[in-house]
């Protein structure tokens, strides 16, 4: 199969992808899958390729800033042979034609090691913080993937960046449809290092890996001298395999390989091949959080077009409508909630050993976030990295939209301030930003047959989103825009909820401005500031906006210390000597998006 393998300057920065005949694509940082967004010197659309036989014809384009080379010389309109390579930046592309070949049966091993879950989960990392930082790009691969081959691209990678000693990584399937057959197959494969031979993966372990359902090792030679001679390829002396496990990946495996010769510190045998435990129980664990994920997927598919997005209030009340027609997009007035989990990074260095029982309380934070869009009849519009995002007023008219956003993010809140108060919580350990903002939106149903999620589009979820953001630069656990503000003080009684006004900003990368204000509880709530002290806060507010930055300080000594709201207007004072700067408008430029 003719491949183009793409290597950046880290070992991160990679990509194999196959090539088809006569179709031409494009080559740059910003070209779906064929991006290369890791190099700034590459434009985003650089040059054109197109396989021809195998001959791979490459023209470089208009568009593109920086030169293209080939051994050494600079060349616009080029043909490559397999084998060869060329370079833009500090990326090399080459272009291989090599073969995945699994053989009827293969060699039996000298020795083979079967890993259960218990065992592997006595094994501690000793470079824990490079798995974890492998590991903390499982959500962009996930997310970013957007179809199945490009998945099997991204986890291959992530593998042969996460485990340092291995030659070769593939992700295989094994046809189930009949008993006899037993077709093995290679999904994605990539390799290390380019030695232009064939990959032969071994099909008896990939066999044996499934029929046990657990991690399996093969090892052919002890990479010793005087040891046993036989080695399954130049490139292979050891290889373990473990499954994919549930419906969503029945009869894939994950299939890794390297040799023991020439890598620092591998001195195992066959007698004792624990020194790629650890190896082991990382790929395991990127298997089971893979099928966790695609079941996820799968199972949201299988569900009703409502049953995955709606509240059951919701649900009941559309029960007589044509789901085609209520999921139709169109315009509405929205509420849009943004709700983002902190703490991720700490806590996950701490529980290093226990990566599984991370993701649990993570999906437990999560699971706060989406219990309260529901409770409150929202709608679960989506899932950014660690954030979920719901909204109001859509697909039914919801004229306490605001009131119902405003109650879900004070319920989240207070969910999690108590469990930071109570020791051994699984969610003490996190915290959260919230931000609401309502308007003008279209809502409704976007995808295709197979794949179909309901969300919302428009200014005022980017403004959502902002908020949530600016939460960090803020210190306050839930910001809300102008038009959110003003229907709280109309709507919900102090007994429920109550605002302040924080300031005005200028988000960064914008011209305009946008007031902020603070959702808070009841008065009377443990910590909470009175009503008098908002009062104060929002008379420093005018006269620091007036620029009265003498008078706006008295008034903020008047707030609690414990408010970490206010340190946002005196830290700014302090950074300006008190004065404002020359055609102080009353508005803060803020450096970050948070």
């Amino acid at each position: 199969m003719p491949d183009l393998i793409a290597q950046g300057a880290k070992p991160q920065e990679r990509w194999r992808r196959a090539l088809h005949s006569g179709e031409a694509v494009v080559l740059g940082r910003d070209s779906g899958s064929w991006s290369v967004p890791w190099d700034e010197r590459i434009s985003r659309r650089h040059c054109e390729l197109k396989l021809s036989g195998e001959r791979l014809e490459v023209r470089r384009l208009d568009t593109a800033r920086n030169p293209i080379f080939v051994s050494g010389r600079e060349q616009a309109d080029f043909v490559v042979q397999p084998g060869d390579h060329f370079v833009i930046g500090e990326t090399t592309f080459t272009f291989v034609v090599e073969k995945a070949r699994v053989g009827r049966e293969g060699p039996a091993p000298l020795e083979e090691q079967t890993f259960s879950a218990q065992y592997l989960q006595r094994v501690r990392y000793r470079n824990a913080d490079q798995r974890l930082e492998v590991l903390s790009r499982m959500p962009e691969i996930i997310s970013g993937a957007t179809n199945d081959a490009e998945l099997f691209v991204r986890l291959v990678n992530l593998l042969l960046s996460g485990i340092p000693r291995a030659n070769v990584v593939a992700l295989t399937t094994v046809d189930q449809s009949t008993d006899t057959a037993q077709q093995v197959n290679v999904l994605h494969w990539d390799r290390r290092l380019h030695t232009g031979g064939d990959f032969q993966p071994s099909r008896r372990l990939i066999l044996e890996t499934l029929r046990r359902g657990q991690s399996v090792l093969h090892v052919w030679s002890t990479g010793t001298p005087g040891g046993a001679s036989f080695t399954l390829s130049e490139e292979s002396d050891w290889a373990f395999c473990t499954p994919l496990m549930g419906e969503a990946c029945r009869g894939w495996a994950l299939y890794v390989s390297g040799r023991y010769h020439g890598h620092a510190g591998m001195t195992a045998t066959p007698s004792d091949p624990t020194d790629l435990r650890e190896d082991v129980k990382f790929t395991e664990l990127v298997a089971a959080l893979v099928a966790a994920l695609r079941q996820t997927e799968q199972l949201r598919k299988r569900q009703a077009a409502l049953s995955g997005f709606f509240a059951p209030a919701v649900l009941g009340a559309m029960q007589s409508a044509d789901p085609e027609l209520v999921l139709m997009p169109r315009e509405a007035d929205v509420c849009v909630m943004f709700c983002d989990l902190r703490g991720f990074t700490r806590t996950a260095q701490r529980n290093a050993d226990d990566l599984l029982g991370l993701l649990e309380r993570v999906s437990r934070a999560l699971g706060v976030m989406t219990h309260q869009i529901l409770e409150q009849g929202g709608v679960l519009g989506d899932f950014h990295g660690d954030a979920a995002m719901g909204f109001w007023g859509w697909p039914l008219v919801q004229e306490d939209a605001v009131d119902r956003a405003c109650r879900a993010a004070l319920a989240v809140r207070k969910e999690f301030e108590v469990a930071s108060h109570t020791p051994g919580h699984p969610l003490a350990d996190f915290r959260m930003g919230i931000g609401l903002a309502s308007g003008r939106a279209v809502a409704g149903r976007i995808g295709t047959v197979d794949q179909v999620k309901v969300t919302v589009f428009g200014p005022v979820v980017n403004l959502a989103s902002r908020l949530e953001g600016m939460t960090k630069l803020v210190q306050a656990p839930i910001l809300i825009d102008q038009a959110t503000a003003a229907a709280v003080r109309k709507r919900i009684p102090a007994t429920t909820a109550r605002v302040r006004t924080v300031a005005r900003v200028r988000p960064y990368g914008t011209e305009g401005h946008v007031e902020i204000s603070e959702l808070l509880p009841p008065a009377g709530e443990p910590g909470q500031l009175s009503d008098d002290q908002i009062r104060q806060y929002e008379e420093a507010v005018e006269q620091f906006t007036s620029g009265q930055w003498s008078e706006a300080l008295e008034s903020l000594h008047a707030v609690p210390a414990r408010d970490r709201v206010k340190d946002f207007l005196t830290v700014f004072i302090a950074q300006h000597g008190r004065t404002p700067p020359a055609g102080w408008d009353g508005v803060i430029p803020l450096s970050s998006k948070g």
